[in-house]
């Protein structure tokens, strides 16, 4: 059994963070951002990598006029209205193009990606939607996912991976996700603290999650694909093994134990046959974004090294998922 590497990321933009950060304060962080995505994709034609974009639905539009028309009618009433993005635009306002405000629409990158060899267009729901905040519904959600699909069809994709915005969701979302069209979706790892049920979470849980990306606190993090479930009428669930988490200059140290640990991890997986899965948000590269890239090389050059010495693959989210299936999705 050869080992697999997937990697799948939360591309959203000020999407992901809207009902926290400012957009004017973060404005030459996300267009960094956006320089940087090219030269991701460099890198992964390059090294033959086969990621899922998790995508926000709103980022495939181009115009304030394209989004309205496309907006679901069941939008989430949270019992904290500020979650909702759609409060967000009420409020704040957004843009008339994606020219005029590229922090919120992203037509041209989707493009981009969607071009590249490999590259899988995923979901990031919609909306930005949180699947356990209080006041929301399942039929709320399944509008939103039904909105994610129509975005989608605009550059002519069908989305079949899902990832869940802060990694929130549970059976029943699961079950509408599959009847969306999705066979994919990304699980946590098998870790107390990544057990997340909403975005309240104590300091002890962020705390160890930040540890563990430097020091051996979690359990085993690469698994064989026959351990995965699969359940009638239910995608398939694929953990995630690693964060990877942005350079910080003041962490050079650390970040070097970081990218020896995800070596070695990877390294575990392709010995072993088993998937080694690693995620981040592409935004993640807006601080110090020369540096993200070149761990990325380094990350990608090992991948090289396990393809060529134990026949590593790479695969997305979907291929992953029909291996499993057994069927073409």
């Amino acid at each position: 059994m050869k080992g697999t590497f997937t990697i799948s990321l939360d591309f959203e933009l000020h999407w992901g963070g809207f009902e926290k950060w400012d957009a004017e304060e973060y404005r030459t962080y996300f267009l960094n951002t956006r320089k940087a995505i090219p030269e991701m994709l460099k890198l992964f034609a390059g090294f033959d990598v086969h990621v899922t974009w998790a995508t926000v639905g709103i980022l495939f539009y181009d115009s304030i006029e394209q989004l309205n028309e496309n907006i679901p009618d069941q939008k989430p009433s949270y019992r904290e209205l500020q979650l909702s993005v759609y409060e967000y635009i009420r409020t704040h306002g957004i843009g008339t193009t994606e020219e005029v405000d590229p922090l919120h629409f992203a037509r041209s990158l989707v493009k981009q990606i969607a071009s590249t060899p490999n590259q899988e267009i995923g979901s990031h729901t919609f909306g930005h939607y949180y699947c356990n905040e209080e006041g929301q519904t399942i039929d709320q959600f399944f509008a939103d996912l039904q909105a994610a699909q129509r975005s989608a069809q605009t550059i002519g994709r069908r989305l079949s991976a899902l990832v869940f915005p802060r990694n929130q969701f549970n059976d029943e979302y699961l079950k509408a996700c599959y009847d969306a069209g999705f066979r994919a979706v990304r699980s946590n790892p098998q870790d107390w603290f990544w057990n997340i049920q909403t975005r309240q979470e104590t300091f002890w849980k962020r705390l160890n999650r930040g540890l563990d990306a430097y020091f051996p606190i979690g359990n085993k993090n690469t698994f064989p694909l026959s351990s995965l479930t699969v359940r009638k009428g239910f995608p398939v669930c694929i953990p995630a093994s690693r964060l990877l988490r942005p350079y910080r200059p003041q962490e050079v140290i650390l970040n070097t134990f970081k990218i020896s640990r995800i070596k070695s991890e990877m390294t575990r997986a392709a010995k072993s046959g088993e998937c080694y899965h690693l995620w981040w948000h592409p935004h993640n590269f807006g601080h110090f974004p020369v540096e993200n890239l070149r761990d990325l090389k380094v990350i990608l050059e090992h991948f090289a090294y396990c393809r060529d010495k134990y026949g590593m693959e790479s695969c997305s989210m979907t291929e992953i998922a029909e291996r499993l299936l057994h069927e073409p999705v």
